[in-house]
């Protein structure tokens, strides 16, 4: 049943990017003011070029001395009007509004075909590579806490109903790596719109585990973090952090895996077209993606707020026991 969901059978989509719609204005604009500078260059090198051809003419009425300083102040002029041709950019003084009328930091890839994948999930003939493990977790099976069982009658509450994951059940894949055999990959820094806010150390992915918003074709919204890369592809960064629309495959062209949770919660069936975008952490609400998980930035929020030593300060009892919540 779960079959054409596979993660490493997909491949992108046809949907298009939010980003899409801005750029014919800017280009078209900065076009404009490019050949106004060509134009008003142009008749500059005519005046100028006349200017050098009449020099003999005009010397008998010019102030300078002699027709070489004349020829010389000609090719100055000349070399000036040259200078003048290069291309001029236009820089928008704001923000375009994206399609489901937000600004924001992150445009939205609109209409991206999305299927399913699990944690766990075993080969087949059509997906050799099975789930155990993660593109940043040879472990994950374990790390996870078990096989994230999609089956719905096996599921309560978006987490499996046999035990409590130990990961954020609310994940994701993107057809993206930015880390290859320990080794940051050399566009990374240039493409990955975040890099430098969280860069810790050469060979550590700042992709994993960063949240994206989720939306269904009713406008509901769900959160997941980026645990996995795919579908299909590891290196596809034109379409992730840029314009490219995901190319086509035998998946009908998927651009994002999703976990069951997403699933159940979106009202997903396997196979469907969603709109989805990158979120900074402090900009994701309240949730069923916000209970568990070691990797969960909900979580380890809560983990450092009750991590304190408590003490009656204001009494000043020192034999008042001291008490350390976790």
């Amino acid at each position: 049943m779960h079959n054409v969901n596979k993660k490493r059978r997909k491949s992108v989509s046809l949907g298009k990017s939010a980003g899409l719609g801005g750029g014919a204005m800017v280009n078209g604009q900065a076009t404009f003011v490019v050949m106004r500078a060509v134009k008003t260059t142009l008749l500059e090198l005519f005046v100028a070029s006349a200017v050098l051809a009449s020099a003999g003419r005009l010397r008998a009425q010019s102030p300078y001395e002699s027709s070489e300083d004349f020829a010389r102040y000609a090719m100055k002029l000349r070399e000036s009007a040259l200078l003048k041709i290069e291309p001029e950019v236009f820089i928008p003084t704001t923000s375009r509004p994206s399609l489901f009328g937000f600004n924001g930091r992150y445009p939205w890839k609109v209409d991206i075909v999305t299927t399913v994948f699990w944690v766990g999930e075993k080969p087949t003939p059509n997906n050799p590579v099975p789930n155990t493990r993660s593109a940043w977790d040879v472990n994950w099976v374990n790390d996870y806490g078990g096989y994230d069982d999609p089956d719905p009658t096996n599921r309560r509450n978006f987490i499996p109903a046999n035990f409590t994951p130990r990961q954020n059940p609310f994940y994701c894949a993107l057809p993206y790596n930015d880390v290859v055999d320990g080794t940051t990959k050399p566009e990374a820094p240039l493409v990955i719109p975040w890099f430098k806010e969280v860069y810790r150390k050469y060979g550590q992915s700042v992709c994993q585990n960063r949240w994206i918003e989720i939306r269904n074709h009713l406008g509901q919204s769900c959160y997941a973090q980026w645990s996995d890369c795919g579908p299909f592809r590891t290196d596809h960064w034109q379409y992730v952090f840029g314009n490219e629309l995901p190319e086509w495959n035998i998946n009908n062209a998927a651009g994002l895996d999703v976990s069951p949770a997403v699933r159940d919660f979106l009202g997903l069936s396997g196979m469907d077209a969603t709109s989805w975008r990158f979120v900074d952490f402090r900009d994701v609400p309240p949730g069923p993606w916000t209970y568990y998980g070691d990797n969960n930035d909900f979580v380890l929020s809560a983990r450092r707020n009750t991590e304190r030593v408590v003490s009656d300060d204001d009494q000043g009892d020192s034999s008042a026991p001291t008490v350390i919540t976790r």
